[in-house]
This record gives C-alpha cells, sequence and structure tokens, in this order.
C-alpha cells in the first residue's frame, strides 16, 4: 500500500491541486461483479478474524497510520483498503503490512480476484464438460490461460535519460496526431493513442517522474477500443500530469475502455510522486491508453503508426533540452 499523498496546495510549476474527482469512489469507478465478490468476502473475512484472530487484529490497529476511515465498511487490516487507498483516510507502512508480498507474485495484484473467481468457473466447467464430451475441456483451459496471460505482471527496468517520454501502456500505437491547441497545456500537442488487445499487459505506467495534480473522471459506452473514435464516446479515467524538475511540462494520460474492457483501475490520487515506469493503475481486457504532450522546439517522436511499445520500456519521444529530466 502506497503512503499519503505529500501535503502541498500547488506543483512544482506553481499549479493548484485539484481535488479528486466526487465520481471517483474507490479505485475502480464504475464497480463490478467480482469486485462486489470480493467486498462480500471481505464481511465473511472480518467476522471471521473477530472470532478467531483477535490479537492479529490488536497488532494491526497499533501499526495502522491515519487517523480517518474513508471506507464504507471497518478496516481491520490491509485488505480492507484496497479498494478506497486513493481516498486517502487509513494506511499501513510497507514494513507493517503482511501482505506486501503479494506484489512479488508475477500477476498483478488487483487481478488477484479475477483470477481466483474465473479458475473457480473454468475448473467447473471444465469438470461439467469432461462428463459430457471430454475434447470440450480444452475451452475452459484456454480460456483460463488467456485469464493468467492477461493479468502478468513482468518486471520491467524504466530507461533514465533525460528528456525521455516513456509509452504509458503495451499495445500498438494506431495513432499520432497534431493538435493546433490543447487546453490543458496551453498550446501545441502531439497525442498518442495506443490500443491494448486482449493479449497485452494492461497495466498503466508512469510516462515521466511526475507529480499527479488533477485526475477526472466520465462515464460512457463502452464500444470496441479497436476504433480511435472510441475515445470520444467511451467511459474513460483523465490523469494530469506535471514534471518534477524544470521546465515542468505538463503530461495528459487518459485510459479509455473498450467493448470487452469495462473495469478502468487508477490506484493514484492528486498530490501523488510517480516515478517514471511506475504502475498507477490497469484497465481489464481489451481497452485503449493515450498520452498528450507538449509540441515544442526540440521534441522528437520517435514512433511511427503501427510500432508494438511496452509500458515503462519503449520510448515514444523525447525532448532536446539537457535541463529536463523527465
Amino acid at each position: 500500500m502506497s503512503t499519503p499523498s505529500p501535503v502541498t496546495d500547488t506543483t512544482p510549476g506553481g499549479r493548484p491541486l485539484q481535488p479528486l474527482d466526487p465520481q471517483i469512489r474507490s479505485i475502480q469507478p464504475a464497480g463490478g461483479v467480482c469486485m462486489r465478490i470480493e467486498l462480500a468476502w471481505g464481511r465473511v473475512r472480518r467476522s471471521l478474524l473477530r472470532i478467531f484472530r483477535r490479537g492479529y487484529l490488536r497488532r494491526m490497529e497499533a501499526t495502522r497510520q491515519g487517523d480517518e476511515n474513508v471506507c464504507p465498511h471497518p478496516v481491520l487490516d490491509p485488505r480492507d483498503i484496497k479498494f478506497y487507498r486513493n481516498l486517502g483516510g487509513y494506511w499501513w507502512k510497507p514494513e507493517d503490512d503482511p501482505f506486501t508480498r503479494r506484489n512479488r507474485l508475477p500477476f498483478i495484484r488487483v487481478g488477484l480476484a479475477e483470477i481466483i473467481i474465473f479458475t473457480l468457473l473454468f475448473t467447473a466447467s471444465g469438470v461439467g464438460l469432461y462428463f459430457l464430451y471430454w475434447p470440450l475441456v480444452f475451452i475452459p483451459a484456454l480460456l483460463e490461460l488467456e485469464i493468467l496471460w492477461f493479468f502478468r505482471n513482468p518486471r520491467r527496468s524504466a530507461p533514465h535519460l533525460p528528456g525521455q517520454v516513456l509509452s504509458p501502456a503495451d499495445g500498438k500505437v494506431d495513432v499520432i496526431e497534431q493538435l493546433d491547441h490543447d487546453p490543458l497545456i496551453g498550446g501545441p500537442a502531439v497525442r498518442i493513442s495506443i490500443f491494448l488487445s486482449v493479449f497485452n499487459v494492461h497495466i498503466n505506467r508512469s510516462p515521466i517522474r511526475g507529480l499527479v495534480f488533477a485526475i477526472h473522471y466520465r462515464p460512457g459506452k463502452c464500444t470496441s477500443a479497436t476504433r480511435p473514435s472510441s475515445a470520444e464516446v467511451n467511459e474513460q479515467l483523465e490523469i494530469q500530469l506535471e514534471h518534477i524538475e524544470a521546465p515542468h511540462r505538463v503530461m495528459k494520460l487518459t485510459q479509455i475502455t473498450g467493448a470487452i474492457a469495462r473495469r478502468i483501475v487508477c490506484w493514484t490520487r492528486p498530490g501523488d510522486e510517480l516515478e517514471r515506469g511506475e504502475q498507477y493503475g490497469m484497465i481489464k481486457l481489451g481497452s485503449r491508453t493515450e498520452l498528450v504532450i507538449p509540441r515544442e522546439e526540440g521534441l522528437n517522436v520517435r514512433v511511427k503508426i503501427g510500432d508494438k511499445v511496452c509500458a515503462g520500456a519503449s520510448i515514444l519521444a523525447s525532448y532536446a533540452d539537457p535541463q529536463q529530466e523527465a
């Protein structure tokens, strides 16, 4: 679990930190069946802990940080803040969190519930199909492999050269658009859009070392993300990010759902500092991620339409500015 954001009212570049969009009430704004199942299990788990693990609960209460519960349920241990850690409130230091080891698994932590639920469903389907006609067992087996493949969490090593802007997502670049004026950036910009198929890693990573100063959520449709026009109508979450170092360039990251992917996950909040290549969220199943960056002298867009990129590893663009460390 992350520690709270530093207490500050403005970014290094003087932009005011905006409050979290009130539509965002959890790290997964649109909710979902798997989220409801996990929250229901949480109620059962808390009841069992109160009966059988009272000593453990006393240790968790003694190490708990913060003075406010923003969750819609009691907070007994770090698992209870999983879906609400972007709202502030209670938290635990990593050394006091007995579940930090889950971050070392080869699968993304926010997808573990989906893995367990779908594994149970596919196993039950496989058993039923075996007695019906055994070759059909390969169908749920392949679907299970896809779920495991989808939620994989490969380790990435981010390049650390000045001026580089990394890809925020895995997938294929299918839009590079020159914008005459972007309201946030306040001038010319470049929009780079990446399509993520169901076979790509769907974890989003920060393209720069920056500070989040605003997050906006917009409900919408779930049309096919294969069409760039889906960015105009689909559900999406936008992060506004400023370079930590001067000249404090601003960038805009947008997570966009697709026809299959209907769950945006984002656990960061205004005031958080993101390291280059740091994970900040994911989109569950096929989707689209867009990045808007300032277009200025010295900018070199280093990808073209059709290129395949990896989040936190591929370089999308670079600025010829020796004073800037993105």
